[in-house]
């Protein structure tokens, strides 16, 4: 971890993918800002000393965090119905405008905005340059990129978009994480818990599973129980041996067929976002799988935090090719 501690004021936290790669890259949490209280019982049971405000971002006054050296957040994605339009029009699922707000009022040094591919596509054009547009009006040095998460070590593609501005005088100091690392396949990644339970296929079915996962996702409140996304997803899942139509609540035991399609419990789809393996989801399945989905791989976080820790603090951590594994693993 870079030695200099630096505060940061996250919002939309969710199960604290984000905040936990933030952590190992040298932040503090000023705030963890979050509305669902099953998420903000995970974010109190794994980090007890954080200061977690389960609140909605339209309550928060940035004006108390004046002065905090990053401002981040897994903005959700604005409707499709917002492209074209002007950043800030009446549309209370678009929350930009609130991390705009926040910006303006608590004055950070960083900005980290982290979102689903959709947003760099040209129907979001004019949103993004508006966007940018209200950041270099308060003195930042704004870029983004699409960045995969499978170039960082974690086992599945999960394409992100990222946003990061930093004051005007130091945006000239940040520099893209350029990782590329060979992430495990589905199969050696989760080969230990897939056996937890005895099964007797084990070795067979992970010679099958020896791909990287399709992008997981946590889906909503209004469909029904986990799965693995949608027809197309649930494909993917299928060549690598995997029954994407729902999560199981533990590992196939002994008396299971040796060429089953095994579902994947909450536990593995957590060490496929990148999460280690002791920390914790609150709620039932449903609830710990959707918080796991939606949540920003932690080892892709970390990167990025580290570039931008070198940037503010102007001092590299010196290490260059980090090891990733160590991000995911502890």
């Amino acid at each position: 971890m870079a030695s200099i501690p630096l505060s940061v004021l996250e919002i939309c936290a969710g199960a604290g993918g984000q905040s936990l790669g933030l952590e190992r890259s040298g932040f503090s949490h000023a705030a963890a800002v979050e509305i669902d209280p099953q998420a903000c019982q995970t974010l109190k049971l794994n980090r007890p000393n954080w200061h977690v405000l389960e609140r909605d971002v339209r309550e928060i006054n940035g004006r108390d965090f004046r002065g905090i050296d990053l401002f981040a957040g897994g903005v959700p994605c604005p409707p499709f119905s917002m492209a074209g339009k002007q950043l800030g029009s009446d549309d209370e699922r678009d929350l930009f405008p609130q991390a705009i707000r926040l910006v303006e009022e608590a004055l950070p040094s960083a900005v980290m905005l982290e979102n689903v591919r959709g947003f760099a596509s040209p129907r979001f054009a004019e949103y993004r340059f508006q966007l940018i547009g209200k950041l270099t009006k308060l003195g930042y040095e704004t870029s983004w990129k699409v960045l995969q998460a499978s170039s960082f070590g974690v086992p599945q593609l999960r394409p992100r978009f990222v946003l990061v501005a930093l004051r005007s005088q130091q945006g000239t100091h940040f520099e893209w994480p350029t990782l590329d690392v060979k992430p495990k396949t589905v199969g050696e990644s989760i080969a230990d818990l897939m056996a937890e339970g005895g099964w007797l296929g084990v070795e067979r079915w992970v010679k099958r599973a020896k791909g990287i996962a399709p992008t997981i996702v946590g889906g909503s409140k209004k469909h029904g129980g986990p799965d693995l996304g949608p027809t197309r997803a649930r494909a993917e899942w299928l060549r690598l041996g995997v029954d994407g139509k729902g999560i199981a609540d533990f590992a196939p035991g002994p008396d299971v067929s040796l060429d089953a399609l095994p579902r994947l419990t909450v536990a593995m789809v957590a060490r496929l976002q990148g999460f280690p393996d002791h920390w914790m989801f609150a709620g039932k399945k449903t609830a710990a799988y959707r918080q796991v989905g939606n949540a920003f791989p932690p080892p892709v976080a970390r990167a990025i935090g580290r570039a931008i820790h070198s940037a503010v603090t102007g001092v590299s951590d010196g290490q260059g090719q980090m090891n990733l594994l160590e991000a995911i693993a502890g």
